[in-house]
């Protein structure tokens, strides 16, 4: 079992070859289809040995293929002040890249 623990959008993602995984949105620009490269890989596993980073692994990367871009399910935000007659709602919807890991080097 090879796996990977990548860094993106200020989150951490172990992979596997083959995972598809939703990430925050990242530069603009990126249709369909484009090859995205992680080069923030913290964590290195073969089954074997494990390699870890400080911060990063160098000459690691993973490879992966943009497949879906939208946005997430609404959130409701509400602000709410007691005895002021006070109250605002609003709704958020988080952008997302789904992604399917195609390569790990």
């Amino acid at each position: 079992m090879k796996f990977i623990i990548i860094e993106t959008g200020g989150k951490q993602y172990a992979v596997e070859k083959g995972d598809k995984i939703k990430i925050e949105k990242i530069k603009a620009g990126l249709k369909v289809g484009d090859v995205i490269i992680f080069d923030k890989v913290l964590l290195s596993d073969d089954g074997k040995d494990t390699e870890v980073g400080m911060p990063y692994l160098a000459g690691k990367s993973v490879k992966a293929v943009l497949k879906e871009e939208g946005k997430g399910k609404k959130v409701i935000v509400v602000k709410y002040k007691a005895k002021s007659r006070y109250k605002k709602t609003r709704g958020h919807r988080q952008p997302f890249m789904a992604v399917e890991i195609t390569g790990i080097n």
